[in-house]
């Protein structure tokens, strides 16, 4: 049965620059064939619980600054419409017309290049708590029954302002928090990780708590935690992975 995962997508030129992550992408897709992914992305964040219906999700770039080639990236996958339907019932979310966004296709282009397994993106809800945030992944769980593929998209560390040269070494206030995460995961601690904001070093990590939030959401979608990758970008992204089987 699938696992729930979470997904740190680091910088937009993952979809192009060699690295550690993107290599552990590409080989991950391989392990898991899910007829549909319901996708949350740190990127889509909302008041309130939202799905997206498009049929055909269009590919958006929502950043700026980069290389011309990452603007002519697209990821053509199809959209899940009718999953859509049953999980704002079951949720009680919100239908609305959306793309994807970088936090979506970016991974998911490295992980399922082929681009034909329906995606169904679901946001991020900031005004919900970590509890409710996890309770969202519980009532996702079921999902596995179907062979639908829950991620979470974010990064486990993401303070854009300190970004450094990469190959740089990570920072103590970064290897700190990092290591306090797996350790949590490893021992199954949920009520610290629903706490995280405690750790050390959690809001040097994260000014903004979007990028974690995804975890709890995939977290809560799966069972026990174990990390999958470990990796460093620009010295301070760490692009953990986990899967939650």
């Amino acid at each position: 049965m699938l696992p729930s995962l979470f997904i740190s997508h680091g910088s937009p030129m993952l979809a192009l620059t060699p690295g550690p992550a993107r290599d552990f992408l590409i080989a991950l897709g391989q392990q898991y064939q899910p007829d549909a992914i319901v996708l949350v992305s740190a990127h889509w964040t909302t008041r309130g619980l939202a799905l997206s219906q498009s049929a055909q999700p269009e590919t958006i770039h929502d950043f700026y600054g980069f290389p011309q080639q990452l603007y002519q990236q697209q990821y053509p996958a199809p959209g899940a419409p009718q999953l859509a339907a049953e999980l704002a019932t079951k949720l009680g979310a919100t239908l609305v017309d959306r793309g994807m966004d970088h936090g979506a296709w970016v991974p998911l282009s490295l992980l399922y290049p082929s681009a034909d397994i329906p995606v169904l993106s679901l946001s991020l809800p900031l005004n919900w708590s970590n509890s409710e945030l996890y309770a969202l992944g519980q009532k996702l769980r079921y999902l596995k029954e179907k062979n639908v593929l829950v991620i979470g998209s974010g990064s486990l560390t993401h303070n854009l302002r300190a970004l450094q040269p990469d190959g740089s070494a990570a920072p103590g206030w970064v290897t700190a928090f990092r290591d306090w995460v797996a350790q949590k995961i490893a021992a199954d601690d949920k009520g610290a990780l629903l706490d995280w904001q405690q750790g050390p070093q959690a809001l040097a990590n994260h000014p903004t708590p979007e990028h974690f939030l995804p975890l709890l959401v995939a977290m809560g979608a799966g069972g026990k935690g174990q990390l999958l990758h470990h990796s460093v970008s620009h010295g301070i992204l760490a692009m953990d992975c986990y899967a939650f089987g």
